[in-house]
């Protein structure tokens, strides 16, 4: 079954380089394509997929177009732009949608999509790079049901546990609202070890205590040692995408209506750290855009001082 389907990829960033690479290991022909030629030459040779020189070659006689793109924006313009990529897809081709979305823009180019006779789902991805690696992303996943059915298998390449979350669109929806969670609980998180450090404790011991606690979340388990008190802040999500998720999830507040100060809040600091540490960042240096707020550098001596 797997050497019958052919696979287009389109996005080969920091995510899209390791999905596709669990993706040819699975067996699956796969033809590649990136907006940077050299990288998608460099990764169809370490990956042994085959390249593609557009977006639309690389969907032309696929069975399974994913794209994992920076944004909507720019998931549009590949698939609809010029020669678009669905120009060149033929009836019953699948799109796996796998960036992070606006639902609505989603839900346009899913009805685009099926005027050309081919399906589109929405599969965003949670876990960062280390699971993409290995495999083990957990995948949201938005569509009509025969269309999810088609794709599950070719996300289970990819990740270890696939959520359908409903109609086409929930799944970005969902997204970006696991972002809002967490980024809030990163935000507070560094707030409390700003605070502790200064009564006097230790923030790698304060990690410790909040992992056998109550405290506990994503980051406190995965970031805070590793990419903050390590001070090495690469872990590989940026700073810039967070943003962007992070008012997906407002849209999301507004088009339904629901109050959400603290939503707002946390959109508004994120959004200040954005601008004060500059474009590019890693996400975890948020944690230096409290410090400043603070004046306190977190460090993970234990004779933190006062």
């Amino acid at each position: 079954m797997v050497a019958s389907l052919n696979v287009g990829f389109i996005g080969l960033g920091a995510m899209g380089l390791p999905m596709a690479a669990r993706l040819r290991a699975a067996g699956y022909p796969l033809r590649v394509f990136d907006a940077d030629a050299k990288r998608t030459a460099a990764v169809a040779a370490e990956i042994g997929a085959t390249v593609a020189g557009t977006a639309a070659e690389a969907a032309a006689d696929a069975d399974i177009v994913v794209t994992m793109l920076p944004s909507s924006a720019v998931v549009t313009t590949v698939l609809e732009g010029g020669d678009g990529a669905l120009s060149r897809m033929r009836r019953g081709t699948l799109i796996l949608e796998m960036s992070s979305g606006v639902p609505e823009e989603t839900r346009r180019l899913a009805a685009v999509a099926a005027a050309h006779g081919v399906d589109l789902v929405d599969a965003p991805v949670s876990g960062g790079v280390p699971r993409a690696r290995t495999g083990e992303l957990a995948i949201m996943l938005g569509g009509p049901a025969a269309a999810c059915d088609r794709a599950e298998p070719v996300l289970a390449s990819m990740g270890k546990t696939v959520i359908r979350t409903g109609a086409v669109g929930s799944a970005h929806a969902m997204k970006a609202l696991n972002n809002l969670v967490s980024a809030a609980g990163f935000l507070i998180g560094i707030e409390a070890l700003l605070i502790g450090q200064r009564f006097g404790l230790d923030p790698a011991l304060m990690v410790d205590v909040l992992n056998a606690s109550t405290g506990m979340n994503n980051s406190t388990q995965k970031k805070f040692k590793q990419f903050v008190l390590s001070r090495r802040f690469d872990a590989g999500f940026g700073l810039d995408l967070m943003v962007k998720d992070l008012g997906i999830a407002m849209g999301v507040a507004k088009a339904t209506e629901t109050p959400a100060p603290f939503a707002g809040l946390c959109l508004e600091m994120w959004s200040g750290a954005q601008k004060l540490l500059g474009r590019g960042m890693d996400h975890t240096a948020m944690a230096q855009f409290s410090e400043r707020l603070a004046g306190t550098e977190l460090s993970p001596a234990a004779d933190a001082k006062r």
